[in-house]
């Protein structure tokens, strides 16, 4: 399999993943909303009270995961699937010694034909190590040495 078709792979993998966790939030912000809506029509009282500033914490904390997402979606827009240089940057497929990762989202593992893909961010540890790396150089993560063998 080429490189170009494992990062085409891994590029549609982290695309779905941002538009199935930008779905699930937004589908939870109107679930709770709908929630505050009925709560507002209910009784007063302290348990109405509580009820609703926990929907109002719920709705903060899946207005905060929204905004992430959005970063994540808006960082996914900037990749390009050509090669831009020698030197690994966001977009790059970069196998190693050790695994294979694609520079775009923290998007998880992904398996195509047999081979793990490591979606990350250049903000990640092994992301910041790889980030400016050339075919051949040598990196140290988690204590072990890790050689570049190809930038796509």
């Amino acid at each position: 399999m080429t490189s170009n078709h494992l990062k085409k792979n891994a590029h549609c993998f982290c695309t779905r993943y941002v538009e199935d966790r930008l779905q699930r939030i937004k589908t939870n912000i109107g679930a709770v909303q709908e929630a505050l809506s009925s709560e507002t029509k209910s009784s007063a009282g302290d348990k109405h009270e509580t009820g609703r500033a926990m929907l109002q914490l719920e709705r903060e904390k899946l207005g905060v995961q929204l905004a992430e997402a959005e970063i994540m979606e808006r960082s996914l827009a900037r990749v390009t699937l050509q090669k831009q240089s020698e030197t690994i940057g966001l977009g790059s497929l970069v196998k190693t010694s050790k695994d294979i990762y694609y520079l775009a989202i923290s998007a998880g593992e992904l398996k195509v034909d047999g081979l793990s893909i490591f979606c990350i961010s250049v903000a990640t540890p092994i992301g910041q190590l790889l980030l400016g790396k050339k075919i051949g150089d040598l990196v140290f993560f988690n204590k072990e040495q890790v050689e570049i063998l190809e930038n796509d």
